[in-house]
């Protein structure tokens, strides 16, 4: 495995040195082959941003469900996030209406105060583990509090959630695979019980009040459920992380990062974004990028390259907390855009400000270490410190 990684661009990309810093890879493949197909994914690979939106912009030609191309789906696996129109319409809608019906300001408002109280707590401490002791629990209260239910333990959640984040990675490594459609089997029996005694507040609330009038069967309703406390969380804990490590480890970064946050959190999920990757079956005959896709071919779509394309991007390379425009495709386009995207945007701009705002000595005192995703990126561990360095005392 060591010796094919050497050479393989997409096995490359699990070096240390790549985990840390993907781009540069990225940026060979896009130089050198930007559409490309690779023999052990058995996939298309693109990694240019006009080739990745055409295809995320078009379900006709493109499905993200399988069974429209003659694939064998396990009932695990088919939710809002694997569905096409029209079966995807009504869940998707469901969803729509439950968030809008929902009042983020006071979520939010709450939300900040408890921000407070724990980078207080942690303030105290000589350093802690930023993925850990706050990415994590933030983005899991957040997720579960917006839902209208109790956040699960962190102990039984976070392993059954990398273990789903680990079987994307299944077309590298086959042995993931039948782990992950489990967790997810848990995950989905884990939110049917809330429909089964729903909550009077949240989204739950919402979606079994109007879940008969819907249409949706009760599988794809149990199995969305689960994809939003999963995505939700693992979406928001990888971003946090991954915009900490970006903001602490560049220069002057955290002290220009502004009061209002919505557009530096935009160009932060740009600059390293925790969906690095994401997957179609092509369904008809198509011709894209300069080479022909048949029917049934498989389509890898390396977001992280495309959004650092220079064709798109003026010095991709660069973290610009002002970059506007900034059409990154970081949660996606078309049907199957991040349902939560602001609300994630919104939670990483109440961290990261409060961070910049009342700890502006935070700094990183280990390297952040990631873990060995290549279609989510996120890291394992990041040691911080909210303290100044000896001798500085605090800032005014």
């Amino acid at each position: 495995m060591e010796q094919a990684a050497a050479v393989d661009p997409i096995l490359d990309l699990v070096r240390p040195s790549n985990l840390r810093n993907p781009y540069p890879a990225y940026a060979r493949m896009r130089e050198t082959a930007p559409v490309f197909w690779h023999e052990l994914l058995g996939s298309w690979v693109l990694t240019r941003h006009a080739d990745c939106l055409a295809v995320l912009t078009d379900s006709h030609r493109f499905a993200s469900d399988w069974r429209r191309a003659g694939e064998d789906i396990p009932a695990p696996l088919l939710s809002v996030q694997t569905l096409d129109p029209p079966e995807h319409t009504a869940i998707r809608h469901l969803l729509l209406d439950g968030f809008r019906a929902q009042d983020r300001r006071a979520l939010h408002d709450g939300l900040e105060l408890r921000i407070a109280d724990l980078l207080a707590e942690l303030a105290e401490r000589p350093s802690f583990d930023f993925v850990g002791e706050l990415a994590e629990p933030v983005a899991l209260r957040f997720v579960t509090a917006f839902l209208g239910v109790p956040a699960p333990e962190l102990d039984w959640f976070v392993p059954m959630s990398r273990t789903v984040v680990d079987g994307m990675d299944a077309g590298l490594w086959p042995e993931k695979h039948e782990p992950a459609v489990a967790a997810r089997a848990r995950l989905a029996e884990y939110a049917g019980g809330w429909l089964a005694d729903p909550p009077k507040d949240g989204l739950i609330a919402h979606v079994a009040e109007h879940a008969a009038e819907s249409g949706v069967e009760e599988t794809i309703l149990r199995n969305s459920l689960r994809a939003v406390l999963h995505a939700g969380y693992e979406s928001a804990s990888r971003l946090l992380g991954n915009a900490a490590a970006a903001l602490l480890t560049t220069p002057g970064a955290m002290a220009a990062f502004p009061a209002t946050p919505a557009s530096a959190v935009d160009e932060l999920i740009r600059y390293d974004a925790p969906v690095q990757a994401d997957a179609r079956v092509c369904v008809t005959d198509t011709e894209l990028g300069g080479v022909t896709m048949r029917a049934g071919d498989p389509v890898t779509l390396f977001l992280g390259a495309a959004n650092h394309d220079p064709l798109r991007f003026d010095h991709p390379t660069e973290l610009r907390l002002d970059r506007a425009p900034n059409p990154h495709l970081g949660f996606g386009r078309g049907a199957h855009a991040c349902l939560g995207a602001s609300m994630a945007i919104r939670l990483a701009g109440s961290v990261l400000g409060a961070l910049a705002r009342d700890y502006p000595d935070a700094r990183g005192v280990a390297e952040p270490e990631h873990r060995r995703n290549l279609t989510l990126r996120g890291l394992d561990r990041f040691e911080v410190t909210l303290r100044p360095l000896a001798g500085e005392g605090v800032r005014p």
